[in-house]
């Protein structure tokens, strides 16, 4: 009976003359179908173009390898997974506690803020506190929370409906863009502000060089 004992399986593809097979069916540097060439020729070729033989295919029958550069792949395939991490979103859910009875200022100042929170792509926690008497009333609470989320409509929509927590309401708002969307446009638009500055500074630059010859003349 067959048992693995210890060690790891790597993940590396085989590359050179860790490639253990009579023949493989080789690919080129560009993408090219050679075909189905003894293994002895396919390094030979390797060795003539100053590349590697790598087995991307171990599994087929002959395996299927190509010739690269495979020091170069394996940066540019790091460097694209470390992209791929940095681009990824995580949707995060943010908290915003009101009160049934809370004035028009704050209101606004609250509602600032879960705008912002929807434009980022955030999920947002709305919590309605009663407190004494108030818990008697919980029908202000949830006026004010369709109130809300119909002020933000345009941004957000109700994920979770409201509903009583103790002496809380609570409702869940999701942004109507993704993550990943909202932190597109926030690079764009701060792109294009960067544009805008850069803009205003050639043409005052310009402005001033435009300028120079014309006063040195009166002064003349």
């Amino acid at each position: 009976m067959w048992c693995y004992r210890g060690g790891s399986i790597s993940a590396e593809p085989r590359i050179n003359d860790r490639i253990r097979v009579p023949e493989v069916r080789l690919v080129g540097p560009s993408g090219e179908q050679v075909g189905i060439v003894p293994l002895a020729k396919a390094l030979e070729l390797a060795q003539e173009y100053d590349l590697d033989l790598v087995e991307v295919a171990a599994n087929a029958r002959p395996p299927v390898c190509k010739l690269m550069d495979y020091g170069k792949f394996k940066y540019e395939s790091a460097m694209k997974a470390r992209e791929a991490r940095k681009n990824q979103a995580h949707t995060v859910i943010k908290e915003m506690k009101l009160r049934p009875k809370i004035d028009p200022h704050d209101y606004d100042t609250k509602k600032g803020h879960v705008v912002r929170f929807l434009k980022q792509g955030d999920k947002v926690k709305i919590t309605i506190m009663f407190r004494g008497r108030e818990q008697s009333r919980p029908e202000l609470g949830f006026r004010l929370l369709q109130r809300l989320a119909s002020d933000v409509e345009e941004l957000g929509f109700i994920e979770s409906n409201p509903k009583q927590d103790g002496r809380n309401m609570i409702m869940v708002l999701g942004p109507h863009k993704k993550k990943t969307e909202a932190m597109a446009e926030a690079r764009e638009a701060q792109a294009a502000r960067k544009a805008e500055r850069q803009g205003y500074a050639t043409e005052e630059s310009a402005d001033t060089a435009a300028e120079a010859p014309a006063e040195a003349s009166s002064e003349a």
